[in-house]
């Protein structure tokens, strides 16, 4: 039997492991969001707000959470970007916000958790919009 060079090898791991869009990924990645964030058919607010139909939703639009005057006065509607920036460094892209998190640097990992939080678009969309 014949073995690779460990540069390879490892290089090889690295193209095996899921995409930054793979939505199982992306829930491996939210049991870091997992204390404070909710989502599924009974998700409500905790230490954060749900997290169910965010793209399209406007920051600070959940009623059962009580967001920072900052949060709200955001103007902010979820999206791929905004939520990925907000994910990268929270308090960068709304200084004040309550959200006590760090931030995650890795662009997979993002992506990831974004594919994740699209599964659950459906379960429930404060002011989406229709299409």
């Amino acid at each position: 039997m014949k073995f690779l060079p460990v540069p390879v090898a490892l290089l090889l791991l690295q193209a095996c492991t899921p995409s930054g869009t793979d939505a199982a990924a992306g829930e491996r990645v939210f049991k870091q969001c997992a204390s404070c964030h909710q989502v599924g058919a009974n998700a409500r607010a905790g230490f954060g707000p749900q997290l169910n139909g965010v793209f399209g939703r406007r920051a600070g639009a959940t009623p059962d959470f009580v967001y920072s005057d900052a949060m709200k006065a955001s103007g902010i509607v979820w999206d791929e970007r905004t939520l990925a920036a907000f994910v990268r460094d929270p308090h960068k892209l709304v200084p004040d916000t309550k959200m006590r998190f760090w931030g995650i640097g890795d662009e997979n990992q993002i992506k990831a958790l974004l594919a994740y939080l699209r599964t659950f678009q459906r379960a429930g969309n404060i002011e989406q919009k229709p299409g």
